[in-house]
């Protein structure tokens, strides 16, 4: 059952205003923060064993006992770019075939958490021989060193790969699986996405027009937006004092929350004191629940997606106290 409740978007409150409602936050202590005013970070290690949720196990093949013969595909080429009608520019190698990237990776430094079955279902693409065409900047092509020594083609950082199931050129099959694959878009962020359009790489903010508790079957009580889009918080942020751990390519996948103020969201259900705002390094101001620092992840792709639960075992959905939700 969803409980949606929403308001008419409110004038933004001057910047004056914010900072002096920010200043006067940062004199109370959250209450999740630990006794000594720090706050512990977890760094769960990504477990890179086969799990559908995160897009390692599709069944028909892949994710099997089998395991990948290599760790590098056949060479890209000429990097060139495609017109699809949904997602816009998407990357593809020479023959036409579409490139992805794994939301589980990092751009910064570059590291593929793609590994032994994921690369049956997921081929990396080797650096050798690659180039870019008009369109993408080749100073955004790179490599990035496997396990094995061999070297993976990256673009802006983020490593490359194929799907095997897009068995001809143009498929796109591979956006979406399991929520964290998405097509590259020139810049190197997820095609279709905001950070795709914009370049990347700035925080800005998703605004919304009010918050919801929703009771997710598998997950409890969890925050999202009138729109249904869930709402995540980071280990790698601290809640006291606020920092964000989140800055650079991470941004390309996960989309600062807009600060909403607290007698409103107290109105839809929340305490008010656990709304506190945040500001960014780059100046924006994002909602925080108690502290930590809220976030969409692009790979939702629909209301009530929570795809983005559990990645990287850092990424968690948020239950209206700022805790995280029930695996």
């Amino acid at each position: 059952m969803t409980t949606q409740l929403t308001r008419q978007r409110l004038p933004h409150r001057s910047a004056l205003t914010v900072a002096a409602v920010a200043s006067l936050f940062l004199t109370v202590a959250c209450a999740g923060s630990d006794g000594d005013g720090t706050t512990t970070i977890e760094n769960a290690a990504n477990d890179a064993g086969a799990s559908t949720e995160n897009g390692y196990d599709y069944g028909d093949g892949y994710g099997s006992d089998t395991g990948a013969a290599t760790q590098l595909g056949e060479p890209a080429g000429q990097l060139t770019l495609a017109d699809d009608s949904e997602l816009g520019e998407v990357v593809t190698d020479s023959e036409g075939f579409t490139l992805y990237r794994f939301e589980n990776d990092t751009a910064d430094p570059p590291t593929s958490n793609c590994e032994g079955d994921c690369l049956v279902a997921w081929p990396a693409v080797p650096a050798e021989d690659a180039s870019a065409t008009s369109g993408i900047d080749p100073d955004l092509l790179g490599e990035v060193e496997r396990s094995d020594g061999s070297l993976q083609l990256t673009l802006n950082g983020w490593p490359v790969y194929r799907y095997a199931e897009d068995t001809a050129p143009g498929d796109i099959n591979g956006h979406g699986v399991g929520g964290v694959w998405n097509a590259l878009a020139p810049s190197g962020a997820p095609a279709g996405s905001d950070a795709a359009e914009g370049g990347g790489g700035e925080a800005g903010g998703e605004e919304f027009d009010a918050l919801n508790i929703v009771d997710d079957p598998e997950l409890g009580e969890i925050v999202s937006d009138s729109e249904g889009r869930t709402l995540y918080r980071f280990d790698n942020d601290t809640a006291w004092p606020m920092s964000t751990g989140c800055e650079g390519a991470c941004l390309d996948t996960w989309i600062p929350a807009e600060f909403i103020e607290p007698e409103v969201a107290e109105e839809l259900g929340f305490d008010p004191e656990l709304i506190i705002p945040f500001e960014r390094p780059d100046g924006t101001i994002q909602l925080t629940i108690d502290c930590w620092p809220l976030y969409y992840f692009t790979g939702d792709q629909e209301p009530g997606d929570t795809t983005g639960h559990g990645a990287q075992g850092l990424w968690w959905a948020v239950t209206p106290e700022g805790g995280k939700a029930a695996a």
